[in-house]
C-alpha cells in the first residue's frame, strides 16, 4: 500500500485539522464516562476530551511537535503494536487513521486488547463521498480506495458489541477533511489546505496539477455550480463521515 510521510508532508495539519466541535461532542458522547483514554494515531491532537486523562500514540515526530502546550502526552509508537498492557486504559480512540495502518485489522485488534471499555473509531465510507468529489477527484480516490477499510470491516474487527453511526459533516466544518468542503469547493483550490489531506501526497507528479486545474476551470466557467450548486445552501451533509463504536465485551 502506498505510505504518506508524515516528516515530509505533516508541518500544516494543527492549522487546517483542527477538532470540529459538533463532530467532537459526537466522539465523546461515545466515550461514555471513561476516566483514562488512548488516543491512537493521534496527530496534532484533535478531538482529545480535555476533562479526563489522555495518553497519545503517535508515530511522526512532525505530528507530535504541533501538539499544544499542555496537550496529552504523546508516545513515539504505531498502532500495531501498542506498547502498554492488556486493558491499561477505559477507552481507546481513533481519528481518520485507520487507513494510515499496515494492516489496519492490526492496528483495531490493538485498540481492542488494551481498551477495557468502548472503543471508538472515525473513518469514512469513500463510496458516500459527494458526487462532485468522486468525479473532480477520481484520480486520488482510485489510489484511496484500497487503503480504506469498509466500515463494516472495521466493525467486525473490533468485535463485541458494536455499532456504526452516521455523522452529518457540517458546512462550516473546520477539520479539514476532504468532505469538510463539500459545499465549499473553492477550498480544494488553496495549495495549503491540500497539504493537510493525505491523498494529494500519494499522487504521480503532475496528477495533482490536472486536478486543481479542472475543478477551477468548472469553478470559473460556472459548471460546477450548474449541476452541484443546490449544495451551496444546505447545512449539513449526510455523506461519507462514520462513527464506529465497539462496546466492551
Amino acid at each position: 500500500m502506498p505510505h504518506v510521510d508524515y516528516e515530509q508532508y505533516g508541518s500544516g495539519y494543527a492549522r487546517h485539522r483542527r477538532a470540529d466541535p459538533r463532530i467532537a461532542a459526537r466522539i465523546h458522547a461515545a466515550l461514555g464516562d471513561a476516566p483514562t483514554v488512548l488516543n491512537v494515531g493521534a496527530g496534532a491532537g484533535s478531538y482529545e476530551p480535555e476533562d479526563r486523562w489522555v495518553l497519545a500514540i503517535e508515530p511522526s515526530a512532525t505530528m507530535r511537535a504541533q501538539r499544544a502546550p499542555g496537550a496529552a502526552p504523546a508516545i513515539a509508537a504505531r498502532a500495531e503494536a501498542l506498547p502498554l498492557d492488556d486493558g491499561a486504559v477505559d477507552a481507546a480512540m481513533a481519528c481518520v487513521t485507520v487507513h494510515h495502518w499496515e494492516p489496519p485489522a492490526a492496528g483495531l485488534a490493538e485498540l481492542r486488547r488494551v481498551a477495557r471499555g468502548a472503543v471508538v473509531v472515525l473513518t469514512f465510507d469513500l463510496e458516500a463521498l459527494p458526487v462532485w468529489q468522486q468525479e473532480y477527484l477520481a484520480e486520488g480516490l482510485m489510489i484511496e480506495r484500497p487503503r480504506f477499510p469498509r466500515v463494516d470491516a472495521v466493525a467486525a474487527a473490533l468485535g463485541g458489541h458494536t455499532r456504526i453511526a452516521r455523522i452529518q459533516t457540517p458546512s462550516d466544518c473546520v477539520d479539514g477533511f476532504l468532505e469538510a468542503f463539500w459545499r465549499r469547493p473553492e477550498a480544494l483550490l488553496d495549495p495549503a489546505v491540500r497539504a493537510a489531506q493525505s491523498m494529494w501526497a500519494l499522487l504521480a507528479p503532475g496528477v495533482e496539477e490536472r486536478i486543481v486545474g479542472r475543478l477551477a476551470a468548472a469553478l470559473d466557467s460556472g459548471a460546477w455550480d450548474a449541476e452541484h450548486g443546490h449544495l451551496r445552501t444546505g447545512d449539513t451533509y449526510d455523506g461519507a463521515l462514520r462513527l464506529v463504536v465497539s462496546d466492551a465485551t
